[in-house]
């Protein structure tokens, strides 16, 4: 018997999969004929971690630790990892989430020595209080780049008006004056916290073996079990309420923007089920293929790139909305009225199923490049999931599946709205050029 389209798909999707007696997961695509592999060491540790109990002691961090400490671990007594990795030939770089931080690199020739170059780096921190002072002002930079985007300053004012005390309230960079309490022993203590082979993965994918992936963990000590420290993340207890309804700041824009936020209850760590059917619904409802961003384009209510998002980290789950709009009362009112409608009648048959088959493109798509398959596999193992399990999980949602979540999501008493108006600079800098000329 001829084997059905969804086992086609898991078994193309199946990744090798092996938890090291370190504790640490490794997960290998090998992709015969590719030249090059992409490697990614990703810790479950990220912004909103600011408060934990380490063995019998409490530990309290200021606002940007996580990310701080992505950038010094590229430093050691040895230099600077990046130039190791130039002699490599490798492509390195790093990048801080809010429940995450992730390193990693792609390598199409001595694979082995840029291994050895990222297990190294982060299985050996080094930092004291000069090379802590250097980064604060690389990063007092990066944090004033992050105040100039609107759209990040979108995400962050929509964080701060649904939540009243959860942490992803505060920006991933932190600010100046938070950094500046960082000390050698927090970076060390968030080390010794997330930074334990168990609470890590190791995915690769591309030109390479899972024998050659374990041999690299061999030569650093990650075949060997390791004590496990006693962790215990804290968080305080958030109030399902909003810590505010609207918020409007000005910044040196041309076009307005606006953002919807809709505070929605926390989901267990691992169900990436409930995350992909707010993705679906959010697809029936604005998505490319929705009738109301078809009208919204069309008369010109919003910029191209309007659309929904789901946010869920540990305690809080919040769906955003956010675009361009000389209008955006009119925007906010035509999508309230879209949900209310589709609510009531159910999503569109016909749209659901585009939008399921779009994901399941999106997850075998990025099976066929490095990059994307690698971390694709990273991605689910820190939940727990394997690729296979996803497609599994997306074949088995339903249109009714959608009507009845959205009974409970996307509630208006729980909705806030953050607006970015132009403070007028950009427009006068645009007249002075015009002049100029």
């Amino acid at each position: 018997m001829a084997e059905n389209t969804q086992s086609v798909l898991e078994r193309t999707a199946a990744d090798q999969w092996k938890v090291l007696p370190s504790g640490l997961t490794v997960l290998v695509r090998p992709m015969p004929g590719y030249s090059g592999t992409h490697v990614i060491y990703a810790t479950r540790f990220g912004s909103i971690d600011r408060d934990f109990r380490l063995g019998e002691r409490e530990v309290h961090l200021p606002a940007g630790v996580a990310h701080f400490l992505e950038h010094k671990m590229f430093e050691d007594e040895d230099g600077d990892a990046f130039a190791k990795f130039a002699k490599t030939g490798a492509n390195a770089n790093a990048f801080t989430a809010f429940d995450r931080t992730c390193y990693l690199f792609t390598a199409t020739e001595q694979l082995d020595e840029s291994l050895d170059v990222l297990l190294g780096m982060v299985g050996h921190p080094y930092f004291t209080e000069q090379t802590i002072a250097k980064e604060q002002g690389i990063i007092g930079q990066e944090i004033k780049m992050y105040d100039d985007s609107p759209d990040w300053r979108l995400i962050t004012g929509l964080c701060e008006c649904l939540y009243h005390s959860h942490p992803i309230r505060s920006d991933i960079a932190g600010t100046v004056e938070s950094i500046a309490e960082i000390t050698p022993e927090m970076l060390y203590d968030c080390c010794k916290a997330f930074y334990a082979p168990g609470n890590m993965v190791l995915a690769a994918a591309g030109n390479t073996s899972m024998e050659q992936i374990l041999a690299a963990c061999a030569r650093h000590g990650l075949m060997d079990e390791r004590p496990a420290e006693k962790v215990e993340r804290l968080l305080r207890p958030e109030p399902m309420t909003l810590a505010a309804a609207e918020k409007t700041i000005a910044m040196p824009i041309a076009k307005s923007c606006f953002g919807l936020g809709f505070k929605e209850e926390p989901l267990p760590f691992g169900d990436l089920r409930s995350e992909m059917l707010y993705e679906l619904i959010l697809c029936c409802i604005c998505g490319g293929m929705s009738p109301l961003y078809r009208r919204l384009y069309d008369e010109g209510l919003t910029n191209p790139g309007f659309g929904g998002e789901v946010l869920r980290v540990d305690g809080c789950c919040c769906i955003l909305f956010t675009g361009e709009s000389d209008r955006p009362d009119t925007v906010r009112q035509l999508l309230l009225d879209e949900i209310e409608r589709v609510r009531k009648e159910g999503v569109d048959r016909e749209i659901f199923t585009l939008c399921k088959n779009e994901k399941y493109g999106q997850l075998i798509e990025n099976l066929e490049n490095v990059e994307d398959s690698a971390s694709q596999m990273a991605d689910f193992a820190l939940a727990g999931q394997t690729v296979a399990q996803q497609i599994t999980m997306l074949a088995g949602l339903t249109a009714e599946d959608a009507d009845a979540a959205l009974q409970h999501i996307l509630r208006p008493e729980r909705m806030a709205v953050m607006y970015i108006e132009p403070d007028g600079t950009a427009v006068e800098d645009e007249e002075e050029e015009e002049t100029e000329e």
